[in-house]
């Protein structure tokens, strides 16, 4: 059967209603007063005994600052207990509490009941039909999100043999459909960054790669020199369209904020265009803010400039 817009927009509002029927919208989810974040969050830990923080990310999609915040909230309530990990003594192992696993225990009932009244009201035969609609769809959606997943990226530092055309030819084709540029942007990206290669000879300057089969899948860079002593200037962070929404972008920002804090920088700058949603909330969850805006012609369009700034510490 072939993909139709009837056929899309038919399983968008099935998805939508099921969104309010689980209590998403604000009703009582799960049965109780926990958010799906938390309640997710008891489910996986029950499920892997001495999971780590940075895989309980990975697993609910959660930047690291994110799962910080979520993992106090589940220490605070009394529903977890960490363990330092023997092997890592940086990494904290995260475990069930009593009070933890009796409120997983009624999670648990109020869902096995959800799902068997709702079965109860189909025929017997239909019951595997919608336990493999689900599964079918679930795997088909989160197959976008194999294709990039971070831990099958190799975050590679320093220069790489075609980075500049690389980087540069990513940068083209995003900001052509973005916002229109053309020759003049591409030429400025290039020139600055092969001036930037140049000078990495500065240990305080660094440019990472996401590297998978060998092929350049996104950038990113800190550049020490150009905005004083102490500021970090955030360049050349991209990603490509295979790949995007799905962790690589998180893990290069990461990476490069890491860098950031080890070199103690005071502040981190970075520049963008007004309209990039997805890419300012990714700054703004990193701890960044918007200072200033400005129209700007130096790329050969007339664009809105953003400047972001983050706080040594933030996020």
């Amino acid at each position: 059967m072939p993909v139709t817009p009837k056929l899309i927009a038919e399983i968008r509002d099935v998805s939508r209603t099921l969104v309010r029927e689980w209590g998403f919208l604000g009703e009582d989810f799960a049965g109780g007063d926990l958010p799906p974040s938390i309640v997710h969050a008891l489910i996986e830990i029950e499920a892997c005994p001495g999971i780590t923080a940075r895989a309980l990310g990975e697993l609910l999609r959660l930047e690291k600052s994110s799962v910080s915040r979520l993992l106090q909230k589940l220490i605070q309530s009394g529903y977890i207990a960490t363990e330092t990990d023997a092997r890592d003594g940086r990494s904290k192992k995260l475990g069930l509490s009593e009070a933890g696993a009796g409120r997983i225990k009624a999670i648990h009932a109020f869902g096995n009941r959800q799902v068997s009244d709702a079965l109860g009201r189909l025929e017997p035969s239909q019951h595997r039909m919608v336990a493999d609609g689900l599964r079918l769809y679930a795997d088909a959606l989160g197959r976008r999100r194999d294709a990039a997943r971070p831990s099958e990226i190799e975050i590679v530092q320093g220069y790489q043999t075609g980075i500049i055309a690389r980087v540069t030819d990513m940068h083209a084709r995003y900001y052509s459909k973005a916002v229109g540029f053309g020759q003049r942007f591409e030429s400025v990206v290039a020139g600055g960054l092969a001036a930037f290669c140049d000078r990495l000879q500065n240990p305080r300057n660094a440019i990472w790669s996401a590297v998978r089969d060998g092929r350049i899948i996104g950038s990113v860079a800190v550049d020490a020199e150009d905005m004083g002593d102490g500021v970090a200037h955030l360049r050349w962070f991209i990603v490509d369209e295979a790949v995007r929404g799905g962790g690589v972008g998180r893990n290069l920002l990461t990476t490069a904020l890491a860098f950031t804090e080890t070199h103690g920088f005071t502040e981190t700058h970075l520049w963008t265009f007004s309209g990039l949603s997805a890419a300012h909330h990714l700054y703004r969850a990193h701890g960044f803010a918007c200072v200033e805006e400005r129209q700007g012609d130096q790329w050969g369009n007339i664009v809105l400039e953003q400047h972001f700034v983050r706080k040594l510490g933030a996020g």
